[in-house]
């Protein structure tokens, strides 16, 4: 099983389609996608400098940000089966589609060490990598990333968010950052095609 995360980036970006039709066709049974916040998170900032509530109503309103990104990629792909717990991500692969998780599970009554904005997707992409028992995560964003680049600089330079390297230095699974252009490498990688 792979996680595939999807940046927010990507909610406007006409290669959305083709990450999710490409994942559709090729990962049936295989892969669970993890929604990014995109523009529904950054509207709870932005609701959060207006009201100044605390960073506990603002985790819970990010998970409903990114199940709104989860119901935009159905809409896009209706074979996309939305999935907000291990079992029904497991049944999902089972009957051979792609599942998109959906985390309002994570919703909290009280702060945890995930309920501030040092935590986004892609640490909870990470985090689901760890409880699935998954062999890899691809993360995939919209802006240009080498195949070299270190996690700790896409940190630093805000690509990924400030706990995923902490989230992923001892994963026992492999971690790759795509950027937008790269499908037909995650293809190539489903498919157990050699890269040249």
């Amino acid at each position: 099983m792979w996680v595939v995360k999807i940046g927010g980036s990507l909610s406007h970006d006409p290669a959305l389609r083709h990450w999710l039709g490409e994942l559709c066709e090729v990962g049936g049974g295989r892969i669970v996608i993890v929604p990014g916040g995109g523009d529904f998170a950054d509207k709870v900032r932005q609701y959060q400098n207006e009201w100044h509530f605390d960073d506990l109503a603002a985790h819970n309103m990010c998970l409903l940000a990114m199940t709104q990104y989860a119901l935009l990629m159905q809409g896009v792909e209706p074979e996309l089966v939305l999935a907000s717990s291990e079992a029904k991500i497991r049944r999902t692969l089972r009957d051979g589609h792609v599942a998109v998780w959906v985390p309002t599970a994570l919703m909290r009554d009280t702060p945890d060490a995930m309920s501030n904005w040092d935590t986004t997707s892609d640490s909870l992409a990470a985090w689901l990598s760890k409880m699935l028992n998954a062999e890899r995560l691809i993360v995939v964003k919209s802006c240009l990333i080498a195949a070299d680049d270190p996690l700790e600089t896409l940190a630093a330079a805000g690509v990924v968010d400030g706990k995923f390297v902490d989230h992923v230095s001892d994963a026992n699974y492999v971690v790759e950052l795509f950027d937008k252009n790269n499908v037909a490498l995650m293809r190539d990688r489903l498919l157990n095609i050699p890269v040249a």
